[in-house]
């Protein structure tokens, strides 16, 4: 009924389909069922958050249309379009066969039926409205009928779904291979990024046993800064302050926290207040450090190919770096024993270096540093480890999702060196919950401990920060958030 329509045009599309992409579209319009598979799970019975769930009698309709659609376009001279104009070329000939087949919609359902089969072909299917919203933090698929949001630091089911648990593992394919990886059988767990700097997790069956889980932690279009987390109550003023004193003098730091609790968001922060002129070397499993200086070189980590073959490590990377000629080593993540080449560039001229580390305080982040050191299959003696950690750690930063939602700084906390076999520590700055409001809401205050003189002092005063950092370290307790 319809020839092959060519699509022209010289701008090349933003985000241009990948091929293994494009078969995959083609693919499912051929295999298409003429009735919705339902995901192995039926969707959990809460009252939908982003908009109505759609009958199905709507993807039965849409099946036919872009089964139709496919017959009638060019992929190939699509892909040479810009996104706006492959989105009206697409959006033309699919009112025309609305028109030709006589399908009765509404005028409101048509626009959506439009917008689903643009983001189909063009980009990533049904999670193109959530990846558009910048209140999202977090967005998570568990099989074709069910996706889940986080916003405002509590997740939310939505009303999104996929045809079937084979249209979602073909927008996890596109994602991924966008990078050049892969995601089947054969290798059912793959991290990847979206061009945004989004991290992707997908782990696909048989590992998953309901269809294909899709973890996406979303990265905002406006990057925050450490004034914006002090407006919003994530630290004080003056713990802020110190904050930004630790990031100029060049202090060794760790960030510690839990999954989702701000690590990498607070890392970026204080990465903007390293100079300009510096020479800045990220290690990273995806690459999501948003650095704004000049000089940054980013390396990332490489899975193994099929046949096990050319796997690159976190630890591969540290290692290589100290030889770039690094001012400062940023590690993404530490979790293994990269951590002991981590130290030992700390240790080493390289000051200001950073990471990032799950654990719960300031004190079992240290435990879980000596712990990766020696899992790693170091053979030193445990005082020998935690000699090496004073030596190179100067500050943890400790980092917070508390149960109401929110995030907070809890612990700006020093390291100060070793009584007998014990890293002694002591805390800067700490976050006290003193009570809840009618609404859930957690009541506290960000104090300082009334340290005088933090043992970077004499660092500080090199750098000429020594008043500013009196000024913070004497300020009292302040108000409550």
């Amino acid at each position: 009924m319809f020839g092959k329509r060519s699509a022209t045009g010289a701008a090349i599309a933003s985000r241009p389909m990948p091929e293994p992409a494009k078969a995959e579209v083609r693919m499912s319009a051929t295999t298409m069922p003429s009735v919705p598979v339902a995901a192995a799970t039926a969707p959990v019975p809460v009252a939908p958050i982003v908009e109505a769930r759609r009958s199905d009698e709507y993807y039965v309709t849409k099946s036919m249309i872009f089964g139709a659609l496919i017959e009638a376009i060019d992929l190939s001279q699509l892909s040479k379009l810009d996104i706006e104009s492959a989105r009206e070329e697409i959006r033309d000939i699919v009112n025309e066969i609305i028109s030709i087949k006589n399908v009765v919609m509404s005028i409101s359902e048509q626009e959506d039926l439009l917008e689903d089969i643009c983001n189909d072909v063009l980009g990533y299917g049904p999670l193109e409205p959530l990846l558009s919203r910048d209140d999202i933090a977090d967005i998570m698929v568990n099989g074709a009928a069910n996706t889940f949001i986080e916003v405002g630091g509590k997740i939310q089911l939505t009303s999104v779904r996929f045809r079937d648990n084979a249209q979602l593992m073909n927008i996890c394919q596109r994602i991924v291979s966008q990078i050049g990886r892969r995601v089947d059988e054969s290798s059912p767990i793959c991290d990847a990024r979206l061009p945004d700097g989004s991290r992707v997790n997908v782990i696909a069956p048989p590992l998953a046993l309901d269809g294909p889980a899709l973890t996406i932690r979303k990265f905002r279009k406006d990057k925050l800064t450490l004034d914006q987390l002090i407006r919003y109550g994530s630290i004080s003023p003056e713990g802020g302050e110190i904050l930004k004193i630790i990031g100029r003098v060049r202090c060794n730091v760790l960030i510690s926290g839990g999954t989702g609790s701000g690590k990498t968001t607070l890392l970026n922060c204080l990465t903007n207040y390293i100079d300009l002129d510096e020479r800045i070397i990220t290690c990273e499993d995806a690459a999501e450090l948003q650095l704004q200086q000049p000089h940054v070189v980013r390396l990332e980590t490489r899975p193994p190919n099929l046949e096990g073959n050319g796997a690159v490590l976190m630890r591969d990377l540290v290692k290589n770096c100290l030889r770039m000629r690094p001012e400062r080593i940023i590690v993404g993540e530490v979790r293994g024993p990269e951590a002991f080449d981590l130290l030992q560039a700390m240790n080493t001229g390289h000051d200001g270096s950073m990471g990032t580390l799950h654990a719960n305080s300031p004190r079992e982040a240290l435990g879980r540093l000596e712990s990766m050191i020696t899992m790693g299959g170091f053979s030193l003696p445990a005082r020998t480890i935690r000699d090496m950690i004073v030596s190179s750690v100067d500050v943890i930063v400790q980092a917070a999702r508390l149960r109401d939602g929110s995030r907070r700084i809890t612990h700006i906390t020093e390291v100060l060196g070793m009584e007998g076999d014990v890293v002694i520590t002591q805390d800067l700055f700490l976050y006290d919950i003193v009570g809840e409001d009618a609404n859930g809401k957690l009541i506290g205050r960000h104090r300082s401990t009334g340290i005088g003189r933090p043992r970077f002092w004499d660092r500080a005063r090199y750098f000429g920060e020594e008043k500013r950092l009196a000024a913070a370290l004497d300020a009292s307790d302040i108000g409550e958030g």
